[in-house]
């Protein structure tokens, strides 16, 4: 099976399996890679099916639906399923579900994810031993939930017959390397710039972890560390050392760019991821704590309702209205 998925050239028929509430423009982008391929090459190269568990339309988290050719199982010719997922994925999966994608899993076909569908790949048990990229918001909850399973902070991974990438407008960079396999790299930017794409992303960009303002380099890697670092105890000092800087250079950085302390701001870095765990998974309140990095149950309930107005339990409850 190695062989086969490392061979981009050779897939072309693609699947898309909506699950409830799926993310339609990462979606689009996909699709949209592979028909203006076919375009710019004047050649019927890729085909593609939009599914459903059971073939009938599924409402994306926009409102509208992709109307489906079929149902997963209807005996679909493909080289590639990708699983589409988007907000509340937890409650877009289901034992059908799980039990369709391991049935794909046996037929040599590659099986992919779209945006948050790496969550539905993970319950079935099919990325054990993989590299995999699941939207930012996601990424937090997944790794707690599935830590045998390499998830990585990129934009998206291609490891074998697994295939996983982020939201957005990111699928289309994914396609277009899949596409390039086949029409060689010149082509291939023949179709970007007709997405008016001003470069080439590789997989292994980062995702951005905070929506601000470039940031300098060196506070750059200060956030990374407190990311990657954030259910551990972390002095200003080792923040400061990590990035290259002095304490006061670090703390003059922080204000400029973001508006609060290094300490400030990594604490509500660890509230936000808080919020997120208790809303994705299913982990106890405790253990949500202990993840973050607080060391008691007082004090991340404190934290969080002096945060957000109310205590970490009532987050599911909100959530559940």
């Amino acid at each position: 099976m190695a062989s086969r998925a490392s061979d981009l050239a050779s897939l072309r028929r693609f699947g898309f399996l909506t699950l409830k509430t799926y993310s339609m423009i990462a979606v689009s982008n996909a699709i949209e890679a592979l028909r203006m391929a076919n375009r710019v090459t004047g050649r019927d190269d890729y085909a593609w099916q939009v599914l459903s568990l059971d073939g009938a339309p599924v409402e994306a988290s926009n409102g509208l639906a992709l109307h489906p050719t079929g149902a997963l199982g209807d005996g679909a010719d493909l080289d590639v399923l990708f699983v589409c997922g988007g907000i509340d994925v937890r409650a877009a999966t289901s034992e059908a579900l799980r039990v369709a994608l391991r049935r794909v899993a046996r037929q040599r076909i590659v099986i992919g994810a779209l945006c948050t569908g790496t969550f539905a790949l993970a319950e079935a048990g099919l990325l054990r031993g993989y590299r995999c990229a699941i939207h930012w918001e996601n990424l937090g909850a997944i790794r707690e939930e599935f830590p045998e399973i390499d998830i990585v902070d990129e934009l998206f991974v291609i490891d074998r017959d697994r295939m996983t990438c982020t939201g957005g407008a990111v699928p289309l960079d994914m396609m277009l390397r899949i596409v390039a396999a086949h029409v060689g790299p010149a082509r291939a930017r023949e179709i970007a710039m007709q997405f008016l794409l001003a470069r080439d992303r590789t997989g292994s960009e980062a995702q951005p972890v905070i929506a601000l303002d470039p940031l300098p380099p060196s506070l750059g890697r200060a956030v990374q560390l407190m990311e990657s670092r954030i259910d551990q105890k972390l002095s200003v000092g080792e923040i400061a050392s990590a990035a290259g800087l002095s304490e006061r250079q670090l703390e003059r950085l922080f204000r400029a760019h973001t508006g609060a302390t290094p300490a400030a701001y990594l604490a509500a870095a660890r509230l936000e991821r808080a919020r997120r765990l208790l809303r994705q998974t299913s982990m106890s309140v405790t253990d949500v704590g202990i993840a973050c990095g607080f060391m008691s149950l007082t004090h991340f309930s404190t934290a969080f309702r002096n945060r957000f107005g109310y205590a970490p339990r009532q987050e599911r409850q909100r959530q559940a209205r």
